[in-house]
């Protein structure tokens, strides 16, 4: 049987339930007052399923409340249909091809991919390579970035900068506008343990970071044909590169700066839930499901494509 024969794919009662268990563990919370004692389903024959009445403070609430689903008129089983989609496509999924399979309007699905990428960015309080693990950092280009002219190097070209936890096997993107050491500086820094090793390639920028790890800094020269000696590489996060860039050039083909971010959610989530560490497809959907908490995304501040 197929996962998506799964009956919260396809019944609308069975879907909220779904999200309702993995949302309110410990039972329904009332998103108005808190409350957790007085609360009631209502099971009228015409109220619209998932409905909860709070009787401390009198209000109907859903479990949408808070969420990235909330005000949303798609039903919720799609909801957990795309979210399973983009969870499980190694590449990213694109809109044309959810507003196919879904059955919903191509604006519709786009906004749904911003809202489910919302949820797959992470606070990234923790920091990378506690215990003296090795953490590898690079910066990568790609697309064009509006406004700039075109040159042979990378200049008008959208920046990026990812780290990845050799330990952990996490990985964690940012969007910055220079490969310099103030833009850089900063994130590695706040990113990165102090006991950490830095792994890098010869940038002349990571060797005024390299005081403040006491882990060390390994570095490869890529200029000189030099890509490994011994666990000295970042071959690990060229691969994440390589997933990146095969799914925005060949599924996504096009992305705006303002919403570069999201997309770099999208694939570090991905990365970090990846079969390797553990995760199938149904893993990486609940975990994504426990992200939707508290990351409401507006038509109005997402902006039009």
């Amino acid at each position: 049987m197929s996962n998506l024969s799964a009956p919260h794919f396809h019944d609308e009662e069975k879907s909220y339930e779904y999200v309702e268990a993995r949302l309110w563990p410990n039972g329904p919370v009332c998103p108005h007052c808190g409350g957790v004692e007085k609360v009631g389903k209502l099971k009228g024959k015409t109220t619209r399923p998932g409905l909860w009445k709070c009787y401390q403070c009198r209000k109907p609430f859903t479990v949408k409340i808070g969420t990235i689903f909330e005000d949303s008129k798609v039903p919720m089983r799609l909801w957990l249909q795309a979210m399973y989609l983009i969870a499980g496509s190694k590449k990213g999924i694109s809109s044309n091809q959810l507003h196919r399979i879904l059955g919903v309007t191509l604006k519709t699905a786009w906004f749904m991919s911003h809202r489910i990428r919302e949820a797959m960015r992470s606070n990234g309080l923790d920091q990378f390579g506690g215990e003296g693990g090795m953490v590898e950092v690079d910066e990568t280009f790609i697309g064009r970035e509006e406004g700039r002219e075109v040159r042979q190097s990378y200049h008008h070209k959208m920046k990026v900068l990812s780290l990845v936890d050799r330990n952990s096997g996490q990985a964690r993107s940012f969007v910055i506008d220079s490969v310099s050491v103030n833009q850089i500086g900063p994130i590695v820094v706040e990113n990165i343990s102090r006991e950490a090793m830095l792994m890098t390639d010869e940038h002349g920028v990571y060797r005024f970071l390299a005081a403040r790890f006491s882990g060390g800094h390994g570095v490869v020269r890529h200029g000189a044909r030099e890509y490994v000696r011994g666990d000295l590489h970042t071959n690990t996060i060229e691969g994440f590169f390589s997933i990146f860039k095969r799914g925005m050039k060949g599924v996504y083909q096009h992305c705006q700066k303002k919403h570069l971010h999201r997309y770099l959610a999208e694939f570090d989530f991905r990365y970090s839930n990846r079969v390797a560490l553990g995760y199938n497809d149904s893993d990486r959907a609940d975990a994504l499901l426990s992200g939707v908490v508290g990351k409401r995304l507006t038509y109005q501040t997402v902006g039009a494509a």
